[in-house]
């Protein structure tokens, strides 16, 4: 009988390390970035050596599987070794033992570490290792430029950017092919160290609703590229028919990484990353945010994900700070938050950062064809009683700038379907009461019933909310004294190990979390009328549920 993945998660909860959200190698980490030296070294150890570690547990529960599943379980149980390893390489490094980070590295790739990995770094942490004159031979042999990427962001119906790391400076050029292969637009620009040898290169001159391929070269160069297509979107305000992926919480879990696989073979036009996209808590040290985001961005099915369509995302409180996190209403203050953002805004590929460096910040906004998104930041400005002994006199969730933006934005909106998503669940109860509910809109609740009251002040028909945060995929009906019902389609827990239990609240249609999940929107704005489809797929591209909404059902008739 063949096992499901999902079957034998326990085996990887083992006392001292809990991994998902809580993996023992970013926890090895942030400890190193504390120069808690030998509190990591201990706990690579227990990794290594316990009863319960890691690849025991998942060699134990594969050996009672077939053998295509033993032999699964034997690959994730040498990738989480690797990763031990490389681990190991960051300790050794940091404490400026050249030979150990060395020999970590080398054992690192043997078990399947992706070379570039090492060339990512964090580099302050492997300093020494890129010192040996060894290290510098194989470097010089993989010759590898391209550290991470193409991300493909910002698709209009007239141009697309594509976001790269490279190992060192470099330049980079993009081109676009037509149907004949040959080059119909190109753009370049320049990598550098101020910037993480990170560039955004934007094509312009393309057409609408047309499928393209495109090469990458750097300095001169050509590099291969996996899944090297993409179409841009319909002119603005083009009725058609239109899928997106959405979903949050992808906590890195090495046998669900191919949660990537599963929404690439499902083929939307874009994906909608809701937060929690990986998890640091760390927000003071930029060595566990880096060590996050170069695990997430090295994973080949990632890789192969997001050079095909754009890629949109907002962040949560497990990558902007910690557990419940906020950061009050202060643009600088506390002194973390500038910089947490700055490594976010250069290991991704949106249209738009808040008010940029004037108004740091996530939210912005997109069309494709006739559909208008509206993505939120739910972190950044938040402020609420108790922070620090500081009562707040009128809690927000979006902070005045952004709730401005955001009623400007909807009312010059041209979308027949608004999506506004926020990355924390919009309908009550579903985190159950406080303290913990507060941390959803449930804590802001004045904020949101005077967007609820707005967008009916204004008519402003065709909005529907998606939410992340809890590790599940819901679905709900918010009914309203005033205006049309709303519906919150929350869809969280990509990756996650830690999946919470489905809430009953009054409107609840149908939750799920018996594996991870995402959720596909179905648009049909071509219809006689317009319709929403929300589905429920599961890791195993099961579709699970869905709900189907038409524009008059989100419209007022005053």
């Amino acid at each position: 009988m063949r096992i499901p993945l999902s079957a034998i998660c326990w085996t990887l909860l083992f006392p001292g390390i809990v991994l998902g959200q809580h993996d023992a190698h970013r926890n090895a980490v942030r400890e190193i970035a504390r120069g808690q030296y030998g509190r990591a070294a201990a706990r690579l150890e227990r990794v290594e050596e316990e009863p319960g570690s890691v690849w025991t547990g998942l060699r134990g529960a594969y050996a009672r599987a077939g053998e295509t599943v033993r032999r699964q379980g034997e690959a994730y149980a040498e990738l989480v070794a690797a990763e031990n390893h490389f681990v190991r390489a960051l300790l050794a490094g940091s404490q400026g033992d050249a030979a150990g980070a060395w020999e970590s590295a080398r054992l690192a790739v043997a078990a399947g570490l992706p070379f570039e990995r090492l060339l990512a770094g964090p580099r302050s942490a492997l300093a020494p290792l890129y010192q040996e004159e060894p290290f510098q031979r194989w470097a010089e042999a993989e010759a590898r430029s391209l550290i991470h990427g193409p991300m493909l962001g910002h698709v209009t119906d007239q141009a697309a950017s594509f976001w790269v790391r490279t190992a060192d400076q470099a330049e980079v050029v993009v081109e676009v092919l037509g149907e004949e292969g040959t080059a119909v637009a190109d753009a370049r620009g320049d990598t550098c160290a101020q910037r993480d040898y990170t560039a955004v290169i934007r094509v312009a001159g393309l057409q609408p609703d047309t499928a393209y391929s495109y090469r990458l070269q750097l300095d001169g160069q050509a590099v291969p590229i996996e899944a090297a297509a993409f179409r841009t979107y319909p002119e603005p305000g083009t009725p058609g028919q239109y899928l997106v992926a959405y979903g949050a919480c992808a906590g890195y879990v090495v046998e669900h990484e191919r949660m990537w696989t599963t929404i690439e073979q499902a083929d939307p036009l874009a994906l909608v990353l809701l937060g929690d996209n990986v998890y640091i808590d760390d927000p003071q040290h930029e060595l566990t945010q880096l060590y996050c985001y170069y695990r997430r961005h090295s994973r080949p099915e990632w890789r192969r994900l997001v050079a095909g369509r754009g890629v949109y995302a907002i962040w949560d409180d497990h990558d902007f700070g910690l557990d419940d996190s906020w950061g009050g209403s202060d643009t600088d203050h506390p002194p973390w938050k500038r910089p947490v953002w700055e490594v976010f805004r250069q290991n991704w590929n949106n249209p738009a950062y808040g008010g940029g460096p004037d108004q740091p910040g996530c939210w912005f906004d997109f069309y494709i064809g006739d559909v208008h998104f509206i993505m939120l930041d739910g972190r950044y400005y938040r402020d609420r009683a108790g922070r620090q002994g500081v009562e707040v006199e009128n809690p927000s969730m979006l902070g005045e700038a952004q709730r401005a933006w955001l009623k400007e934005t909807l009312k010059n909106s041209q979308g027949t379907f608004k999506i506004l998503a926020s990355p924390v669940p919009w309908a009550p109860g579903v985190k159950g009461g406080p303290p913990g509910g507060l941390d959803t809109w449930d804590g802001f609740p004045q904020e949101r019933d005077a967007l609820y009251d707005f967008l009916y002040e204004q008519g402003i028909a065709g909005v529907a909310l998606i939410s992340g945060d809890r590790h599940r995929s819901d679905a709900r009906r918010i009914t309203r004294d005033r205006g049309y019902d709303l519906y919150d389609f929350l869809s969280a827990g990509l990756t996650n190990y830690h999946t919470h239990p489905v809430v009953s609240t009054p409107g609840l249609l149908f939750g799920y979390n018996e594996k991870n999940s995402f959720a596909l929107l179905h648009f049909d704005t071509a219809a006689e009328d317009p319709t929403l489809r929300y589905e429920i797929v599961n890791l195993d591209g099961e579709s699970i549920w869905s709900h189907q909404l038409t524009l008059s059902q989100l419209t007022d008739n005053k």
